[in-house]
């Protein structure tokens, strides 16, 4: 074709990225429900396997309908590559893996989602792989934790649930000093209002769970980055370990990303202004928004952020008032996911990070009265309503 797909903006980007029509002339992608594939030759079999000549193996190594996913969602994200996975952990876990072995050292950041907290702080370490816990707004953390076997930084930005925002750019300069690799979780910021690889990190990962579906429908995950490091890092990893994504699912995210960037932008507006009305209710103690000028990191986020995202979290005075606030709620739900159509709210003390010790949340600033409200696409006044009835009842 004469256009190039990397001169269209966003939008064309979000709905004809990676297309790739059969002979029929499908308008909506192509959905290839198969494990495995035919050879024309047993001839034909051996240069497939031996990489000498392209096409599809086997589920697990590829399918049609998932690298149209993949290649739309590098194609947004600026990324040579993207390989899919069945779920955003699964992204997670084999993005450190690939980067580590027996012997080696993680630095992360302290505010971790606590499945990922728990991959670094319980799963790693049983394969011989330490990790160092930092504050992730403060640079100079992270140069202090540096050691001769460091291998890989990881870091969410915003941070899940209290919204910490690293300055990626300065943690990647100290990351590559230090010969070590950043791997950035985006989920919160989506790749609507951040680019990591442009900040200068090395992978990025995104639980497509979230914002790219949309719509609470499927489990999906992603790592983008340069063709170079995911052939050597994950290639393998990918092939014999089996975290493939379902095509089926691959399919539906690929429907989420036609609408990414019109539901993400009506979510930030609605999160907007309802962070600014739990910010002037008395009951609450502390409210982070990146949206806000009050957030701590609010310099770090205009020089690398170009929206606050659909995620408002606050601090009630306990657990007590925080469940109160939930169970008052009549529109938005209770539930621990985020990034879907319709808003949501959860208690991470005792939902997301329950895992965690007592003492690692109250360190990370994690309170009993912490509520993470994940923002959706109903009226916002209907919304604002909800929300003042339920502050009302904290």
């Amino acid at each position: 074709m004469a256009e190039d797909p990397k001169d269209w903006q966003l939008e064309t980007r979000l709905v004809r990225g990676g297309m790739a029509r059969t002979a029929y002339g499908e308008i909506s992608e192509a959905l290839f429900l198969t494990q495995s594939f035919a050879y024309e030759s047993a001839e034909a079999a051996n240069a497939r396997f031996a990489g000498d000549e392209p096409g599809f193996i086997y589920q697990r190594f590829g399918n049609p309908t998932t690298q149209m996913f993949e290649d739309r969602l590098a194609l947004l994200e600026g990324a040579e590559t993207c390989r899919a996975t069945a779920s955003g952990m699964a992204a997670v876990q084999v993005a450190l893996s690939g980067l580590v072995r027996a012997g080696d050292h993680v630095v992360a950041g302290r505010a971790l989602f606590g499945s990922c907290r728990w991959i670094v702080a319980d799963w790693l370490p049983r394969f011989g792989v330490e990790t160092t816990f930092v504050d992730p707004t403060d640079p100079a953390a992270w140069r202090a934790a540096v050691r001769p076997n460091t291998k890989a930084f990881l870091v969410e930005s915003p941070a899940n649930p209290l919204l910490e925002v690293t300055p990626i750019a300065e943690v990647a300069e100290i990351a590559h000093a230090a010969g070590a690799k950043l791997v950035v979780d985006n989920v919160f910021a989506t790749p609507i209002y951040q680019k990591p690889l442009t900040l200068g990190a090395d992978v990025v990962v995104y639980s497509a769970t979230k914002h790219i579906d949309g719509q609470g429908r499927v489990l999906g995950g992603a790592i983008l980055g340069g063709a170079k490091l995911i052939e050597e890092s994950y290639k393998d990893i990918l092939r014999h370990t089996g975290p493939a994504l379902s095509p089926f699912n691959a399919w539906v995210l690929l429907k989420g990303l036609e609408t990414l960037e019109l539901r993400v932008t009506r979510q930030t507006q609605t999160a907007g202004r309802l962070a600014d009305q739990i910010a002037d209710h008395p009951k609450a103690k502390k409210v982070v928004y990146c949206g806000r000028p009050d957030h701590p990191q609010a310099n770090v986020i205009a020089a690398q952020m170009s929206g606050g995202g659909n995620v408002v979290a606050f601090d009630l005075d306990d657990q007590a008032a925080a469940w109160r606030f939930l169970n008052a709620l009549e529109i938005c739900d209770i539930s621990n996911n985020l990034g879907d159509a319709k808003s949501m709210a959860t208690h991470p003390w005792t939902t997301t990070n329950r895992s965690m010790p007592e003492a690692d949340k109250l360190e990370i600033g994690l309170t009993p009265g912490w509520v993470r409200m994940s923002v959706g696409l109903e009226s916002a006044e209907d919304l604002a309503r909800d929300v003042a009835r339920a502050l009302d009842a904290a």
